[in-house]
């Protein structure tokens, strides 16, 4: 997902815990004993210190980037980064003897994770006991691996597709590329992002070179405020509401406009982001486990 301007004076007004486990902002972590080089163990809150540490601006006085089970005390047997804490997923960190899981979106099916009103629910109760039970910290990274200098997501993304050389330096949403259709340029992202299927607005032979690459979920202002500037050949977006984006490119493309719209869907489209967050994060926990397990794509397509 990615920031909406604004958007983060609204984020965690409302959150409530559901228990002492939860954590609703991040000044806790000024009070983690800070990592000695003989120190044979790191804690969550000490990683989670390393992290902010590269971070603009941080830590937050309003994010969703909180605890959502553990503590910040607990000791690090194994980090998994993922992009949904799903009931598989925290059973795959089990298996793997992990105990802190870094999250890019919501673990309780809403933004800023509130439960109150999960509190009867089957679903629920099942993974907040699965949690609690073996003892897994989960944290949101969402906010801040937006935040940092690149972003985290769009990093691993354009890595992911071989894209890093191609960045307009004007303008770090937009690729420039070798001229090739529609066509070509999806068969190419839904292969390299392993994308079963998208959608597309406009004309699959029109001839494109440059790209407006908008992963997650940006919203229609901010994507159709991105076109206008930009002025791509194609946009390749996470998720739309229909009645926007779409509609604004299909009345575009009437005027005569040569623009076509892909949507790669949301999680598919930043979950590269995720993947490299491993390798970036490896670094800085030397001797702790750290792994990438996909959530995937809960559709099937008929």
């Amino acid at each position: 997902m990615t920031i909406l301007p604004g958007r983060r004076q609204f984020l965690v007004t409302a959150t409530k815990a559901f228990g002492t486990s939860i954590f609703l902002n991040t000044p806790f972590l000024s009070q983690a004993a800070p990592l000695e080089a003989s120190q044979p163990s790191i804690t969550v809150g000490q990683v989670m210190d390393l992290i902010l540490k590269t971070i603009p601006n941080a830590p937050f006085t309003k994010t969703v980037d909180t605890l959502k089970s553990g503590n910040a005390s607990q000791t690090v047997t194994g980090i998994v980064s993922t992009m949904f804490t799903t009931t598989e997923v925290i059973e795959k960190a089990i298996a793997a003897k992990a105990n802190f899981i870094i999250a890019h979106e919501p673990t309780f099916y809403n933004h800023l994770d509130e439960t109150d009103w999960l509190s009867n629910d089957p679903v629920f109760k099942h993974k907040h006991e699965l949690l609690t039970k073996n003892g897994i910290a989960v944290w949101r990274f969402h906010d801040y691996w937006h935040s940092h200098r690149p972003d985290g997501i769009r990093t691993g993304m354009l890595s992911a597709l071989d894209w890093t050389n191609n960045v307009d330096p004007q303008n770090p949403q937009v690729i420039t590329l070798p001229a090739t259709n529609v066509s070509k340029l999806i068969t190419h992202v839904k292969q390299k992002l392993g994308i079963p299927q998208v959608r597309v607005v406009g004309d699959m032979a029109q001839s494109c070179q440059r790209v407006l690459l908008m992963p997650g979920a940006s919203g229609g202002r901010n994507q159709i405020m991105a076109i206008e500037r930009a002025k791509p050949d194609v946009v390749f977006c996470g998720e739309v509401s229909e009645w926007e984006t779409p509609e604004y490119v299909r009345d575009a493309r009437k005027q005569g406009q040569k623009i076509s719209l892909v949507v790669m869907g949301h999680i598919l489209s930043e979950a590269a982001g995720m993947d490299w967050l491993v390798s970036w994060l490896k670094p800085k926990v030397p001797g702790v486990p750290v792994t990438y397990i996909p959530s995937g794509n809960p559709f099937q397509y008929v």
